[in-house]
């Protein structure tokens, strides 16, 4: 079992799935470079770089498969990418409220901008990093001081920061205690800002790169996509397509919540899990 986390995300957004699923089978979370508790790496840092390095750290950890890729959002642009380097070790693939390369290959014009304005809040978290004004942000966060957190970020942000950008960060708050202090620090290091702004400006080659790797590995693989309660439009039809495109898909919604089911309805996602790893286990030799 593979846990790969969302575009702003670390190991610790799948606190409270990990220990459920760990009941079950073996549970694997990581962290990609720059995030959590991983150094920085080379960049840029696209999908498939990342799975380049995720492959090499399961032979390295000597991770023995088969393996189940558990991927939400950015995350599964990620397992996606990683999944033809596994061809013939995989068990399924569980993709949580997924990016799908379809809505990132030829980025519309607001979502160019989006994307330049995350590249440049990026920039500017990490300069704030450097001379200590992130420490102190989170520092007035800790405290619950959030009006005064907010307006030094709205400073050092130059007034560019908006609650839709804030939902890039896992949702602290529903967190325990003992999750949120090391985010605390980990958003304020300059390489978290480095990987993440990295990150959204080469989403369209990790769009290209998540699509390029087709989907042969997992065809005929039980594949479940979990959706968010009252979605709809586009990306509801995006995720019903990707179930499709294997013989044993499926689509679920989640029970409540928004995009992330990993911290509003963990036990969706452990019931996906466990169904998968229970038919492997009745299928198998």
């Amino acid at each position: 079992m593979i846990f790969d986390a969302a575009l702003g995300a670390s190991s610790l957004s799948w606190t409270l799935v990990q220990p459920a699923v760990a009941r079950v089978t073996r549970a694997c979370a990581y962290d990609r470079a720059g995030f959590g508790w991983s150094d920085a790496g080379p960049l840029p840092r696209t999908a498939g770089r990342i799975a380049g390095e995720l492959s090499r750290l399961l032979a390295a950890g000597g991770v023995p498969p088969p393996y189940l890729l558990v991927g939400h959002s950015f995350g599964a642009l990620v397992s996606r990418a990683l999944a033809p380097r596994l061809a013939g070790a995989l068990a399924g693939a569980v993709f949580v409220e997924p990016a799908h390369p379809e809505e990132w290959l030829e980025p519309a014009e607001e979502d160019r901008r989006q994307i330049a304005r995350g590249v440049r809040l990026c920039r500017y978290g990490a300069g704030a990093a450097r001379i200590g004004a992130a420490r102190l942000v989170a520092a007035l966060a800790a405290l619950g001081a959030l009006a005064p957190a907010r307006a030094l970020v709205a400073l050092i942000s130059r007034g560019g920061l908006s609650r839709a950008d804030e939902e890039i960060l896992a949702p602290v708050w529903k967190l325990p205690p003992d999750a949120r202090r090391p985010l605390r620090r980990f958003w304020t290091e300059p390489r978290f800002f480095e990987a993440l702004g990295s990150q959204i400006g080469a989403i369209s080659e990790s769009a290209r790169e998540a699509q390029g790797a087709g989907f042969d590995a997992l065809a005929h693989l039980p594949v479940t996509v979990v959706a968010s309660p009252g979605l709809g439009g586009r990306r509801l039809a995006l995720h019903a397509e990707l179930a499709a495109r294997s013989s044993a898909g499926r689509l679920v919604m989640a029970r409540t919540g928004g995009h992330w089911v990993p911290l509003d309805d963990p036990d969706t996602i452990v019931a996906a899990v466990s169904d998968i790893v229970q038919r492997f286990r009745l299928e198998a030799p």
